[in-house]
């Protein structure tokens, strides 16, 4: 049983450990260009040349004002082709630090919106890319929509490209908490897009969910979960809303009154978490539901599951290119974040620069760490190997697991850390107990809270 006590007690802000450690606390000293391209030489190498891209396309005609991705909101299309022009020419700079055809195993295609772009153009954008690889034979090609911004002819282009899956982003069917977040979409829409995917071969359908919206309540989600039903997704998101008004200035459209405090956000969660298991989806890592024949439920079964800057994936390859504006890219050893504002990333581009204003060298203490996590994240336990740390850290670390322990959030068996169905929700703050990093007080709010 979670109490109010319990909530209040781990309610606080933490990263969502889609990296480790979190990027405020990267160390930019750490690394320049010629270690960040030898980074990627020998992960390249390792990895028999296989990789994942992930592409950042920014704009947006609408502000949803939940959101703190980044993006780009305008209504002129005349900003597509010099923007893919640069995607393309940021890949040209990479295709030559590889110095061999690269074989690529994913493509991610996230935003922003991405089917702002025309279909047209993303056509001949994938098709430019794809010129240069050999696609494996196992590759997932996927793509986030909104379901307003999406025709038929660009999931008709895509699936001829070979993307086989799809996420629609919908976050709330309720009329009020769309008007307050700025995001109005009708389900009849919704359910058009998911039956032109359908009919085009997608062969996994995503449904992306947000609970702790403002205005939100168990009554209007449990109606979205009942229309989400009908469509019978592969996969659902069920992310928890990140309120953080310090960097997303679109959420000061309402205040802290408008949202739901910490009991009636977790009754929700509870609410759409006992929906989905007695409807058929099955719970996979911290936020996510899939039909048992989904490959991402079999690669958890399997303990392949994986996470990185694009989610859960089945893809367990080391190398993640990202290109396009703020995207992220890792080598496994290293972080790189490009440029985040449009105009400074197209201007990098332009001299011919990797566009990089960020990144991270990991330590092999972060390394370690970062497999805790990811074990954590993806098959819900984690073996410690005492030796991996010095006597003061391990200490630290098997007294915060204790506490939990003794919230049932958790059970210790020997050196092996097993999260149970009650620590699911917490689980990063399961995974803070192993960050080393959160003792240095940042002197700026930077994270959102954990349930």
């Amino acid at each position: 049983m979670i109490d109010s006590l319990m909530l209040q007690k781990y309610d606080i802000p933490l990263p969502r450990y889609t990296s480790f450690p979190a990027v405020p606390y990267w160390n930019p000293q750490s690394i320049d260009v010629q270690t960040w391209k030898k980074n990627i030489q020998e992960t390249f190498r390792q990895e028999n040349k296989k990789l994942s891209v992930y592409i950042h396309l920014p704009f947006c005609e609408e502000l949803c004002t939940y959101c703190a991705c980044n993006k780009r909101v305008t209504k002129n299309h005349q900003v597509e082709l010099p923007y893919i022009e640069s995607l393309l020419a940021e890949w040209r700079m990479y295709l030559n630090i590889f110095e061999e055809k690269p074989i690529l195993e994913e493509i991610h295609l996230g935003g922003g919106t991405p089917t702002f772009f025309s279909p047209q153009n993303l056509s001949y954008f994938l098709h430019e890319l794809l010129k240069t690889v050999e696609v494996s034979a196992e590759h997932e090609f996927s793509i986030e929509v909104h379901p307003n911004y999406t025709s038929y002819q660009h999931l008709e282009e895509l699936s001829i490209i070979g993307f086989r899956r799809i996420s629609l982003g919908v976050q709330d069917f309720d009329k009020e908490v769309q008007y307050i977040i700025n995001r109005p979409q009708t389900f009849e829409q919704t359910k058009k897009v998911v039956e032109w995917a359908r009919q085009l071969d997608y062969q996994s359908i995503n449904i992306d969910l947000v609970y702790g919206l403002p205005k939100q309540s168990v009554g209007s989600f449990t109606n979205t979960l009942h229309l989400v039903r009908t469509l019978q997704p592969n996969r659902i998101a069920l992310y928890s809303y990140a309120h953080v008004p310090w960097k997303s200035k679109a959420q000061r459209r309402y205040s802290e009154e408008d949202l739901p405090d910490a009991r009636l956000k977790w009754e929700i969660y509870q609410t759409a978490y006992q929906y989905f298991t007695q409807n058929g989806w099955q719970p996979i890592g911290m936020d996510h539901f899939a039909l048992p024949s989904d490959n991402l439920f079999i690669a958890y079964q399997k303990g392949k599951l994986h996470r990185n800057f694009m989610g859960y994936t089945t893809n367990t390859h080391r190398l993640l290119i990202g290109l396009g504006c703020s995207s992220i890219s890792d080598t496994w050893t290293a972080f790189a974040q490009n440029e985040k504002e449009v105009e400074a990333y197209q201007q990098k581009v332009q001299q011919k620069t990797l566009p990089i204003f960020h990144g991270h060298l990991l330590s092999e203490q972060d390394k370690v760490i970062r497999k805790h996590i990811l074990n954590l994240m993806c098959r819900h336990q984690t073996t410690i190997q005492p030796a991996d740390f010095e006597l003061n850290m391990l200490e630290s670390i098997f007294k915060k697991l204790l506490s939990l322990e003794r919230d049932e959030l958790l059970q210790l068996q020997g050196n092996t850390v097993v999260v149970t169905e009650k620590g699911r929700l917490f689980v990063r703050v399961i995974c803070a107990a192993f960050d080393n990093y959160l003792q240095q007080n940042l002197s700026f709010p930077v994270f959102s809270k954990a349930i």
